[in-house]
């Protein structure tokens, strides 16, 4: 039986190869970093500059730009936290979400022609990697995680 840290390296590698691959095959017009900073968005909803940095492991000035030029594309919305007034959440606009899904479509159709070489096993074998990852994910968001100081140089 192969370890799990061994599984675990193995799952993330693989899962990051399968999404830069069909990242860097598809067609579609939303710069990469502003693409996964609208996925970000999806994924947490409305959030805090600081907090969406932090997710995406950039720095809040880097972010801050990045969310300037989807502001300025339509695809987010920014507006006074109901927790501090002082504070700004950014939310995606329903714009923000068509591109995001423009994107999607994108990877998707890229993928496709590969999935629908596979049989039915194999098919069915995808279906339990994604139950498997979708176990994995809710038992993670159950786990509490270190987080490790980011050191530069």
């Amino acid at each position: 039986m192969t370890a799990p840290t061994t599984l675990g390296n193995e799952l993330l590698r693989s899962a990051a190869r399968l999404s830069r691959w069909a990242s860097r095959h598809a067609s579609f017009d939303v710069p990469f970093a502003q693409a996964r900073l609208l996925a970000l968005l999806d994924e947490l909803g409305p959030s805090r500059i600081s907090a969406l940095a932090a997710a995406d492991h950039s720095s809040q000035p880097t972010t801050t730009t990045q969310l300037q030029r989807l502001e300025a594309a339509g695809w987010v919305h920014r507006a006074a936290d109901p927790c501090d007034a002082r504070a700004t959440v950014v939310s995606l606009s329903d714009e923000g979400r068509a591109a995001l899904e423009d994107v999607r479509r994108a990877r998707l159709a890229v993928l496709s022609p590969a999935l629908d070489q596979l049989d039915g096993p194999a098919l069915e074998r995808v279906q339990v990697a994604i139950d498997v990852m979708n176990e994995l994910l809710a038992a993670a968001a159950d786990t509490p995680t270190p987080h490790p100081t980011r050191k530069d140089g």
